[in-house]
């Protein structure tokens, strides 16, 4: 190997969702190519539901991520009652809201604690973590459990829930079913709040980024489970409009579809989220001022921040729903089914995630589309990956692939919606 000719291969990226491989050329003295590979051959989901009744999807997307399955399910109710014009009640989407916040609580602190805070710390993962700080390895671990409690109780089961079906759920909790619950996320509140604390000592370095922001807004509540689209450019359109601003196109080195948002790359999920609604976060406004977010944040390292304001505000917004709720009389709203087209959305832990899908005359699934964070964020990845590049290539190829690595994790790629494993190769020329 000659002084101007480096190859780097890191045949596994540890604590990050799936897999992949990073390939980066450097000619000149500058990244010529970044390509955040995605290798692992299709899924084919949209191609099973083809031809499957409609009320089936929301069982079958559930199965594309252990991780964020509710939000597969939710997209897939909000699309298919859009197409048979089901009207849910206010109180079984409270519900699903409710539902929803336990899908971000355990998102969030899996992320948080076991993934990406060992970056910040210096430790080679959460083990590692766990053996200096014993406490606070222990306080996610209980923070986790309340999210894993409130999908449990109400989806049936903390992995892959069953309750959940088109016009609400197949069963409703009781008052008194919920009221063990309370308990539970009233000691996770302090939690959830001393995580923030603990994040915001972590040291962040000083970057921004100036991608779009993609993320849904609701008019009188942090948007979780539905909502219109907005971005910082000043997009605000309905779900049914998604398509017109939003096009996926295949790269060659990747089997994972690319998305650009009129013509230009673009970031969904918490920074975006927060930068486009940190003003109805409410009570957890004080943690954020704490944190000194101020309105909004495009540094990607503190997106765990973020994330740890948003577990306090899942908290707090599953501690108001279970105070407020009465079961409702139907735990679900019927629709006569129709051949018609139907669009949902909804904000998964990692960003807004899309559904689509067309019914033909005999109440069977015509096509189906789905279009989730991970693949939205690729091109936004790629380039910041590329500046880091660009902007460190004096250090050696081992620390060059540590930090790559850390880079993607700030996005906490949901990758086995996308990607499964990650191999870099650094060919300097």
């Amino acid at each position: 190997m000659t002084p101007t000719t480096r190859e780097l291969t890191v045949k596994a990226l540890a604590r990050v969702e799936g897999e992949g491989r990073l390939d980066v050329t450097v000619r000149d003295g500058r990244a010529d190519r970044v390509d955040l590979a995605i290798y692992e051959p299709p899924r084919f989901f949209e191609s099973f539901l083809r031809g499957r009744h409609y009320l089936e999807p929301p069982d079958i997307t559930s199965r594309i991520c252990g991780i964020c399955p509710v939000a597969y399910q939710v997209s897939a109710c909000n699309a298919l009652e859009q197409a048979c014009g089901i009207e849910v009640t206010d109180a079984v989407l409270d519900l699903r809201r409710l539902l929803y916040c336990g899908e971000w609580i355990a998102s969030h602190v899996l992320h948080i604690y076991f993934l990406h805070a060992p970056d910040f710390l210096g430790f080679p993962d959460s083990i590692a973590l766990a053996r200096r700080d014993r406490a606070a390895v222990e306080r996610g671990l209980a923070l986790k459990k309340a999210g894993n409690a409130i999908l449990d109780l109400i989806g049936g089961r903390a992995i892959h829930p069953v309750n959940v079906r088109v016009g609400g759920f197949h069963r409703a909790p009781t008052r008194n079913e919920l009221a063990p619950l309370a308990e539970q996320l009233r000691a996770a509140l302090g939690h959830a709040i001393a995580t923030v604390d603990w994040v915001s000592t972590f040291d962040f370095p000083d970057i921004e980024l100036d991608h779009d922001l993609l993320a849904l807004h609701h008019e009188s509540r942090y948007a979780i489970e539905d909502g219109d689209i907005v971005s910082t450019n000043g997009l605000q359109c309905g779900p049914e409009d998604f398509p017109r601003h939003v096009i996926e196109h295949q790269v060659p080195h990747s089997t994972a579809l690319h998305a650009e948002l009129d013509g230009r790359r673009y970031l969904t999920g918490p920074l975006a989220r927060y930068s486009l609604n940190s003003a109805q976060l409410t009570g957890a406004a004080a943690a954020a001022a704490t944190a000194n977010l101020g309105a909004q944040c495009r540094n990607p390292y503190r997106s765990i921040v973020v994330r740890a304001v948003e577990v306090v505000y899942a908290v707090e917004e599953a501690l108001r729903l279970i105070d407020h709720y009465q079961r409702p009389p139907r735990s679900f709203t019927d629709g006569p089914p129709v051949h018609a087209v139907g669009h949902g959305v909804s904000e998964a832990p990692r960003g807004l995630l899309y559904h689509r899908y067309e019914l033909d005359p005999d109440s069977l699934i015509r096509t189906a589309t789905i279009i989730p964070p991970t693949s939205q964020n690729q091109a936004a990845i790629e380039h910041d990956l590329r500046a880091a590049v660009d902007a460190h290539l004096t250090l050696p190829d081992e620390e060059l692939a540590v930090l790559c690595e850390r880079i993607i994790r700030n996005y906490d790629p949901c990758i086995s919606c996308a990607t499964h494993f990650l191999t870099l190769t650094i060919d300097r020329r």
